[in-house]
């Protein structure tokens, strides 16, 4: 597998740790406090202890910066991720409370997957895998995400709403089961799910500088938690449960579909074990627990033993894809335009998940969100990372009270609002923009994971892009193996001409050549595309993202050859077909 781009770029600027403490140590504070509640509500939604997701950061901030080169990404739980984790619970027995006894064994089953996805995760890293994440379709991959957030959202509403949505539910029932959640509203969990949701939505539409200075998710905690006490929230009461069986049929938990339910007390606030030297407690629910390895070598129970290993490849594979997108995208934002080493990062994420797995945390990836909040609050090193770990660490040793404070409610809210980021319509419109083939692609994935699970999502997706690629005269002999034809134009400059098709099942060959001839050996490259039939969107893509690898090395990447193709659409990144069969050599 060829390396990726960013391992061969020049070493990042020599930038003096004692000149950007400051800088690096207010950055941290700040993503501190958009990371707590963010980390307490994405364990909580994935179905493990809240206080897993803190843990998960702690790690991160603390391990991945003495590995990683990556300058301003926040290594943490993503919201990306919960739905894996989620289903991986559910398929070890996960009933969302109804069996604690179930729920800590399907917990310790997951941490399991973690643990050996973790070493999948370095072992891709020492083998210099990072090119993975330019191997998927990029429809596919933001049909995906939209995916992921429109899950998200259906899972979560009902949690802000006061409502109960067993684990079991899949995707499509419970959406059409949200009108139900909306008719029996908890009155008490509703005003405050309900007033941090609007919260999230229109708090970033002011645009006075004092609103910026203070993170959305502090704001909505700065209201729900003395609302929740003054509403006495802790208090036991009754919830609607909605339950998937219909007809009034019985099961062992819920005596009829769609009945009240009674809660314990603090059942709709964050349950943290305090003080916090219980946090390791074996007795302790709350707690934290050590992986269930057994799961992975139970040969006698081959279903279990099997759905174990597919979710190790989920966990491994998709957490490993976004976070390599992460890592990019946020390079892109670097003010010093530096670069990750993405196979370097990837090992760090591994080791950090290894820990994290045996210490009972979540899978952590670069998280988009708290990245970009470190590049917009001034921080210069990746140990800013470092102290929004230490932040975290000291929030949960020394205030851990505070934490059982803060309503469920509120963080649903919070994850509503980061799942309808996921699958805003604008990304509907985007994608339609670059081709209506785009689109196709992109809803079929989203479908696909609606109707099945994330990884026949994904296959789902990449299957519809090869379809419209030969469709569209994509040679099949050639979809994942390239033609390339390469002739040296003179002493620091290569001709590369791919031949047939340039889609995104073969684009790793012909980056190879791109990279190993020019960025390896500081050469100009033109790629001439006039030999090939199709050209698709995602090759169209990472084309114009050489180009400004490129230009950063003080290199050029031209491209030629275009003349004789049709656009699919406007888009300077819109698939490209040649009208002429005899053009494509």
């Amino acid at each position: 597998m060829s390396d990726q781009k960013a391992t061969h770029v020049e070493p990042a600027p020599k930038v003096s740790f004692p000149a950007c403490l400051k800088f690096d140590a207010l950055s941290g504070f700040l993503v501190f406090l958009i990371a707590l509640p963010l980390c307490l509500a994405i364990a909580k939604a994935s179905g493990f202890p809240p206080i897993a997701g803190v843990l998960t950061a702690v790690i991160g901030g603390l391990v991945t910066p003495l590995i990683s080169n990556s300058s301003m990404t926040i290594k943490g739980p993503a919201a990306g991720l919960i739905i894996i984790v989620l289903f991986c619970m559910r398929d070890f027995g996960f009933t969302d409370g109804a069996n604690p006894t179930a729920d800590v064994q399907a917990y310790r089953m997951a941490l399991a997957v973690g643990v050996a996805a973790a070493g999948l995760q370095i072992l891709l890293g020492l083998c210099k895998a990072g090119a993975l994440g330019d191997f998927f379709p990029s429809s596919a991959v933001h049909g995906l995400l939209a995916s992921i957030g429109v899950i998200i959202m259906a899972k979560q509403f009902p949690v802000a709403l006061g409502v109960n949505a067993p684990a079991n539910l899949e995707p499509i029932p419970l959406i059409m089961k949200l009108p139900e959640a909306v008719l029996h509203v908890h009155p008490v969990v509703g005003i405050i799910g309900l007033s941090s949701l609007a919260i999230m939505f229109l708090y970033p539409l002011i645009r006075a500088p004092v609103a910026k200075a203070f993170p959305v998710q502090l704001i909505v905690l700065a209201i729900a938690i003395p609302l929740g006490l003054y509403l006495q929230l802790g208090k036991p009461t009754e919830r609607w449960n909605l339950h998937p069986s219909a007809h009034g049929q019985h099961d062992e938990h819920h005596a009829v579909a769609g009945a009240m339910e009674k809660t314990p007390a603090g059942q709709f606030l964050v349950n943290v074990p305090t003080p916090a030297s219980k946090v390791l407690d074996p007795k302790e629910t709350a707690g934290l627990k050590m992986p269930d390895f057994s799961v992975l070598t139970n040969y006698a129970n081959q279903g279990l033993f099997f759905k174990a290993w597919k979710w190790v490849l989920m966990f491994a594979i998709i957490g490993s894809l976004e976070s390599l997108l992460s890592a990019k995208a946020v390079d892109i934002l670097d003010p010093q335009k530096r670069k990750t080493n993405l196979n370097r990062d990837l090992t760090a994420i591994g080791v950090a998940n290894l820990a994290a797995g045996m210490l009972g945390g979540l899978p952590m990836i670069s998280e988009i969100v708290r990245s970009r909040a470190n590049v917009d609050n001034g921080g210069k090193t990746r140990f800013a990372n470092m102290f929004h770990g230490l932040f975290l660490l000291l929030a949960v040793a020394m205030i851990p009270f505070v934490l059982t404070t803060i309503p469920l409610a509120a963080l649903g809210a919070m994850l509503v609002y980061t799942g309808f980021r996921l699958a805003h319509p604008k990304e509907f419109l985007h994608v339609a923009k670059i081709g209506w083939e785009q689109l196709a692609v992109f809803v079929g994935t989203l479908v696909g994971v609606l109707a099945t699970d994330l990884l026949w999502g994904i296959v789902i997706g990449m299957g519809i892009e090869l379809v419209i690629n030969v469709l569209h005269g994509a040679n099949p002999l050639y979809l994942f193996l390239p033609r390339v034809e390469v002739r040296q134009l003179d002493e620091k400059t290569y001709l590369v001409c791919p031949r047939q098709c340039a889609v995104f099942s073969n684009w790793l060959g012909i980056r190879s050549k791109i990279d190993s001839l020019g960025l390896k050996q500081n050469c100009n490259i033109v790629v001439d595309l006039s030999g090939t039939r199709l050209v698709d969107h995602t090759v169209m893509e990472k084309l114009h993202e050489l180009e400004r690898d490129f230009s950063q090395r003080d290199l050029k990447l031209s491209i030629v050859g275009l003349d004789g193709h049709s656009a699919f659409s406007a888009h300077p990144a819109s698939a490209r077909k040649c009208p002429t069969p005899a053009m494509a050599a």
